[in-house]
């Protein structure tokens, strides 16, 4: 059941729209479309589901979905714990092509502007650049013998496949489809730069040809976030850095002592993360200043949205599943919804509507009303 707490005192801001279970928990997050949104779950089966909650088409792979489908044009690009990757219809969820025997994915895929070629991270950091229309490999780059120890504007040399001196070894799957080690946060791609993390640092290559660009000695870390040709990284150890895309270099750094919780998102003009042990703090995204710093319910390890302009929705991940609305420009909480799942992906709007992805996969709508004057 949904419960709605709201914090004013007048016509309620949220209402419940309607909530679909996918059968299996999930922690893909949601993949926004323009009339809905598309999951994955650990059931292997590929969702996309219109405004109202019903469901368009649902592809069933076999082996869990561990990260988000990833939106090409008219297709979508998806992968398994298990090495398969598909592309399938997004019009009805009809298979395109499938590739067997590839390494487990479990780092989001990104597209590039175009729609044409998907990049895709091994878990021992091979990355590969694959065109969409056919899943032929467009480029491959082993990964990188030490990210952390070459220094920016210097080509790491590359080594072969599975191979990465320094980094732990890559833990083999464990037999039941439905877990997954290892997820790792999604790569950027930017100003035809494609900037990877791993476990050994940051890795940035030329997204045309697969050449290496820079690196830096940036580990563990939660997620990514760019603007223009800045690189927003936040690493769970506490450091929040912002990286030129062009070379690497350090604009700004912050730390904070209790660690980070949660990858960097801009929203509303700064940069938010979630810091230790349960707060959301907002950075100026030129300074790296703190400009705001709000307690929550519990930690937050997704990314944060807008919606309706100026409402700041901040997913949380304590079991009963909080999703807090703060206003700006001060930051008061206007609103908190209750899923009774653990929020711990970013929410999707669409107008009115907010849409979330409970653990247990479960995904919950609200409608959100546009305050009134006065």
């Amino acid at each position: 059941m949904l419960t709605l707490a709201v914090m004013a005192c007048q016509r309620s801001p949220v209402e419940p729209a309607f909530q679909y279970s996918s059968d299996a928990p999930s922690r893909t997050g949601l993949t926004a479309l323009a009339d809905g949104v598309l999951l994955g779950n650990e059931a292997g089966a590929v969702v996309r589901l219109d405004r109202e909650g019903r469901p368009v088409w649902t592809a069933r792979l076999g082996r869990e979905v561990a990260v988000p489908p990833a939106l090409a044009g008219e297709s979508v690009v998806v992968g398994t714990v298990v090495g398969e990757v598909a592309c399938l219809s997004l019009q009805d969820g009809r298979e395109r092509w499938r590739l067997g025997g590839e390494p487990p994915v479990l780092t989001p895929p990104v597209v590039d502007d175009t729609g044409h070629t998907v990049f895709l991270v091994a878990p021992d950091g091979a990355v590969r650049a694959l065109a969409v229309e056919s899943g032929q490999e467009r480029w491959k780059r082993p990964a990188p013998v030490a990210a952390a120890r070459a220094s920016p504007g210097q080509a790491p040399p590359a080594t072969a496949p599975g191979s990465a001196p320094g980094s732990a070894p890559v833990k083999p799957l464990e037999p039941r489809g439905s877990v997954a080690p290892g997820l790792r946060a999604a790569p950027v791609l930017l100003a035809g730069v494609l900037v990877v993390p791993l476990d050994s640092g940051l890795w940035a290559l030329d997204a045309r040809s697969g050449e290496p660009r820079w690196s830096q000695p940036v580990t563990d870390v939660v997620g990514l976030d760019s603007e223009r040709d800045t690189v927003f990284v936040a690493t769970r150890p506490g450091r929040v850095l912002a990286l030129s895309v062009n070379d690497g270099s350090t604009r700004w750094e912050q730390r904070f002592a209790d660690g980070v919780t949660g990858p960097p998102a801009r929203a509303l003009g700064a940069l938010w993360v979630g810091a230790g042990p349960s707060s959301l703090v907002g950075l100026s995204t030129s300074e790296g200043r703190e400009v705001a710093r709000v307690a929550l319910p519990s930690p937050l390890v997704g990314r944060v949205q807008v919606g309706l302009e100026d409402l700041l929705l901040v997913p949380t991940s304590g079991h009963e599943g909080r999703l807090v609305a703060l206003k700006a420009p001060g930051w008061t909480p206007v609103f908190t919804v209750r899923a009774d799942t653990p929020l711990r992906t970013r929410p999707v709007v669409r107008g009115a509507r907010v849409f979330v992805l409970g653990l247990d996969g479960r995904v919950l709508a609200w409608r959100l009303r546009v305050p009134r004057p006065g």
